[in-house]
């Protein structure tokens, strides 16, 4: 596990309490993109009894803000899947 996603995954395990996370580096398809420069392209599966009752923005957001100090540092690009416990069962 890189140190980057070492991070990332500590922030949303504190913030969400996570009952799923899988956290992907997707940096190596991006190599020459100039913005990459500042940090890694990332997809996170996140399942979380946080996000019930929350849209998807809403979920994003949260998500958003747990890893906010990373962000054009560590992580220049997050794509996120986040769910809740119910919509992975059904």
């Amino acid at each position: 596990m890189s140190d980057r996603i070492a991070l990332i995954e500590q922030r949303l395990r504190t913030a969400l309490a996570p009952e799923q996370l899988k956290i992907v580096d997707d940096s190596a398809a991006h190599i020459g993109h100039a913005g990459a420069r500042e940090g890694g392209h990332f997809t996170v599966h996140i399942t979380s009894t946080a996000f019930i009752g929350k849209t998807l923005i809403q979920r994003h957001r949260l998500v958003n803000a747990a890893v906010a100090d990373l962000m054009q540092r560590e992580i220049h690009a997050l794509s996120i899947q986040a769910r809740t416990p119910e919509a992975v069962t059904s």
